[in-house]
């Protein structure tokens, strides 16, 4: 007589064990199992399945979710439905209920290869099968349900397999194919018979093991079988039985009665491999959502580099290396998928959905690489960030991600040229870098410029019409929309139906009274332009005489592209543009965007731009463009958003490095108190390059002018000038350890440099206080060349970080503007014009008091006067004016003449900037 195996008893075990590890898993990862069953139509079966279903996974812990179509659905829809599950991060399992109920053809077997394989818990998915067919030693991450469990009763059940002959009746897709390969993987000989086998009582009458799959009840007979053979029935099969209460019961499709008196083991029906299928659905939902867990782990593959000597130009250089498709990048980092928007192949946007997936990783560390006051030059804080990374992620292994500005195509046609990096330490492609990119600064031009012109066709509508006229024009559908709402609110009028205000309440709400003398919104545009500076609008007849003067900056200088970079999310967005104060009305009060019912269609034309855009450097290691600021009237830094998203993906070990515009004491004190102010995060290292061309023209040397030829000081040994000039790195150190990070100077060097000087350099570096100084020559040797001070910056990262602010925001506006201007420049004092006092009390009295301050300086100098190098101190810093970009959150007084729109210079760079027709090269940028 047969033992029976008690399925019930084994799946029930093997639940408790299932429901310990979901426990587990939720403790460690803060994430609960999900599994959606897709259920299209309304079979009755199939919903007995499913309540089945549901009430495991809520005996074990995971959460279901039973997604209920139609028969009416369409395939197209059904398909949307199961992609849309396969974005969803939430989710870990799908599994679509078979066979679907619709009056629509819907082609199965597209349906099913179209789950995610990682998400396939039913492990019916073509790659699943293909992973189950290969010899491995591996187990796939999902087995088929059926025969998994059966597997699992066997071995509970002492069944040795190895050199047995087993014999599958079935070749079903579901069960007899998979349990074919998980035997043979048990090292059992297998038989696989069905329908069309011949002799078959003579086959199975050799099996030391019978799985029957083939949906006849009572189809095997008791002397069909080898005696002690073991016999798994899978069958399920409704037959007539005048004694049951139903008038039906369930029966296998081996006849029990017979086979238990030859048998050795049998799995009755009910109550055998029945439990044990639900079981393994929940220990597959398991296994996927520890697998998609796992993908935490990069899989970089870095680009070789070919170094060529001379160095070649920097678009050769970049035209000579092959980038990574940017879907296998993002693949290589764990970003899923539905989390990407690629824009070609060579560049995507992430979405910030990512942010929500990964919010219980701890962040990496956070680097910001500055640079001492440069030369009109530039001393390479772009390159080095480039090589940096190169070096942490191609040649120490490291999850890396470098964070950067967008570049101005005014500098790529100007002056500067592109902000790539340079040589062999770059972005690319670097043509798609410098110019539209994902055209985030084209969006923000549109948004600044529909802004400037409802500004002004605002005024006109107020001046040529009478309150009421207005009232009725600008109310739809005699309705307040949103934005009128939140003024009347701002007016103190809490009413919500048009027709009850009264004459007053009407002029006032309708009558934003702006002020053209205060107005502070420009027009800009994304080239140098310098006959923009100052214009004329009005002149036609059709705007009777309503002239006025105005301007245009460049496309980065606006505050749309700061609130860009300082924003936290879609929401924050929203907001921040609803607070920004373009004017001040005639009483002298605030108006806002919000005021002007502007702040939506200016989220929405910029809505694609809060995304960062995923691009890589010659190494193949990632880098985030995203957002460029102005580095003098805004805070020059990199968006908050593509660093936050990049300290999840890097994760505890990983770095994220990222760029501060200008020298460390403006780019650096602003990410400091303004960006991570903003951010709340924290520093772990500050990175600060210097070169001793730029030390010696702080020690003295001639002139530094872009276009001319250097002066044979910057190309011989000259120790006096490089010993002199380095006050002015010791300064950079020593307020950059005010706000507690440790300090590692990269000296960028140049083939000129002397091991004299260059040693000279590390010296002072040193007796100032940096944790290390590293010579690097990213430049030349890409991120080889800087492998030492990646090493010492992942060291400097190790040490406890002590991060702190430099002033606090609740300081009186003057106080704020002090601390800075005597702490980081050293100045002996400050100097206030009659408009700067005036715009104190008036931002005071406003509420805006407590904005953080964004100083508007030369960035070539410490002091307010460019030519004054080195480390001068005792000067006084002259406050002309103070301006206000509250949605931004800043306040910023303006010292000396800051240009907003910079001119093309006599031999721009336009000039050897082409395009071949016959390849669709681009050639010139630099």
């Amino acid at each position: 007589m047969a033992a029976i195996i008690d399925g019930k008893a084994i799946s029930a075990a093997l639940k408790d064990s299932i429901k310990a590890d979901v426990d587990a898993f939720k403790a460690r990862t803060h994430t609960t199992p999900k599994l959606v069953i897709v259920q299209v139509g309304n079979r009755d079966d199939s919903t007995v399945y499913i309540r089945q279903k549901v009430k495991a996974c809520e005996e074990v812990g995971i959460i279901i979710e039973h997604k209920h179509l139609s028969n009416e659905t369409t395939e197209l829809q059904i398909m949307d439905a199961v992609r849309h599950l396969n974005e969803d991060h939430h989710v870990h399992g799908i599994l679509v209920q078979l066979p679907l109920d619709t009056k629509n053809p819907v082609d199965e077997h597209a349906l099913i290869n179209l789950i995610d394989p990682a998400k396939d818990v039913d492990c019916l998915n073509a790659s699943n099968v293909g992973l189950l067919a290969q010899k491995t030693k591996h187990e796939p991450t999902v087995i088929s349900c059926t025969p998994h469990g059966c597997m699992h009763l066997l071995e509970k059940s002492g069944v040795q397999l190895a050199g047995k002959h087993a014999v599958v009746l079935g070749r079903s897709n579901i069960v007899g194919r998979p349990m074919a390969q998980l035997l043979l993987r048990a090292d059992a000989t297998v038989t696989v018979c069905h329908s069309k086998t011949a002799d078959l009582p003579c086959i199975v009458k050799q099996a030391d093991v019978l799985v029957a799959a083939i949906g006849q009840p009572c189809f095997v007979k008791g002397e069909w079988l080898k005696p002690g053979a073991v016999v798994i029935d899978c069958g399920m099969n409704s037959i007539d039985d005048a004694s049951k209460k139903t008038g039906k019961r369930l029966v296998g499709d081996v006849d029990f009665e017979s086979a238990k008196a030859v048998a050795s083991m049998i799995t009755p029906v009910p109550g055998g491999v029945g439990p044990m299928t639900v079981a393994m659905l929940m220990r597959n939902t398991i296994s996927a959502a520890k697998a998609q867990e796992t993908k935490s782990s990069w899989a970089l593959t870095p680009l070789p580099l070919t170094l060529l000597r001379p160095v070649p130009s920097d678009i050769d250089i970049a035209r000579s290396q092959t980038p990574k498709p940017i879907t296998r990048l993002a693949a290589e980092m764990t970003i899923l998928p539905g989390e990407l928007e690629p824009y070609g192949s060579n560049k995507a946007k992430v979405k910030l959905s990512i942010l929500d997936r990964l919010k219980n990783r701890p962040d990496g560390k956070y680097i910001v690489v500055s640079g001492i006051t440069p030369t009109p030059l530039g001393e390479g804080k772009s390159t080095t960030t480039v090589g940096l990374v190169q070096a942490l992620g191609a040649h120490l292994g490291k999850n890396v991600i470098a964070c950067l500005r967008q570049p101005s195509q005014g500098p790529t046609f100007g002056i500067k040229g592109g902000a790539a990096g340079g040589g062999y330490s770059q972005v690319i492609p670097m043509e798609e870098f410098n110019l539209h990119l994902t055209g985030d600064i084209h969006a923000i031009t549109a948004a600044n410029n529909l802004m400037a012109a409802a500004i002004d066709a605002r005024m006109f509508h107020e001046a040529t019409q009478s309150d009421q006229a207005l009232f009725k024009r600008l109310i739809a559908d005699n309705k307040f929309c949103d934005s009128q709402l939140k003024r009347l609110k701002k007016l103190g009028i809490e009413k919500t139906d048009p027709s009850t205000l009264t004459p007053e309440e009407v002029k006032r709400f309708a009558r934003l009274d702006i002020d053209a003398k205060t107005i502070t919104w420009q027009r800009v545009m994304d080239i140098n332009d310098r006959f923009l500076r100052k214009i004329t609008v009005g002149q036609s007849d059709t705007e009777k005489g309503h002239e006025r003067t105005t301007q245009f900056d460049i496309s980065v200088a606006s505050e749309l592209m700061a609130i860009l970079a300082l924003t936290t999310d879609l929401q924050d967005m929203i907001e921040r543009m609803e607070r920004i104060v373009f004017a001040a009305d005639k009483a002298g009060n605030p108006v806002t965007a919000n005021d002007l019912g502007i702040a939506g269609a200016l989220a929405v034309l910029m809505k694609d731009t809060i995304s960062p855009t995923l691009m890589q450097t010659l190494e193949g290691t990632p880098v985030f463009v995203h957002a460029g600021p102005f580095a003098n009237i805004a805070h020059g830094n990199s968006s908050i958003l593509a660093d936050k998203i990049a300290l999840k993906l890097v994760g505890e070990s990983g770095f994220v490095v990222t760029e501060a515009g200008f020298g460390a004491d403006i780019g650096f004190e602003k990410f400091c108190d303004i960006k991570c102010r903003a951010s709340g995060l924290t520093p772990h290292v500050a990175v600060l390059v210097a070169t001793v061309r730029a030390l010696k023209m702080h020690g003295g040397g001639p002139s530094v002018t872009p276009g001319t030829p250097l002066a044979k000081e910057y190309k011989q040994e000259n120790l006096e000038l490089v010993r002199s000039g380095c006050a002015n790195l010791q300064r950079h150190i020593e307020n950059m350890c005010k706000f507690g990070v440790q300090v590692v100077v990269a000296v960028n060097v140049f083939n000129t440099d002397t091991p004299a000087e260059l040693q000279i350099v590390r010296d002072a570096a040193v007796q100032a206080g940096a944790f290390d100084a590293v010579l690097a020559s990213h430049w030349s040797d890409g991120g080889a060349g800087a492998e030492k001070l990646a090493a010492a910056v992942a060291a400097a990262a190790e040490k406890p970080s002590a991060f702190k602010l430099l002033y606090e925001v609740d300081k009186p506006i003057e106080e704020k503007i002090e601390t800075i201007c005597k702490e980081i420049y050293r100045a002996a004092s400050v100097e206030y014009s009659d408009l700067a006092r005036e715009k104190i009390a008036l931002y005071t009295k406003m509420g805006f008091g407590n904005l953080p301050i964004c100083m508007a300086k030369t960035h070539l100098s410490f002091s307010a006067d460019p030519s004054a190098k080195n480390a001068p101190s005792g000067f006084v810093i002259p406050i002309r004016d103070i301006r206000a970009s509250v949605g931004a959150g800043f306040l910023y007084p303006l010292i000396g003449e800051m240009s907003t729109m910079p001119g093309l210079p006599t031999r721009p760079c336009f000039f050897d900037i082409t395009i071949d027709p016959a390849t669709n090269e681009i050639h010139g940028l630099s």
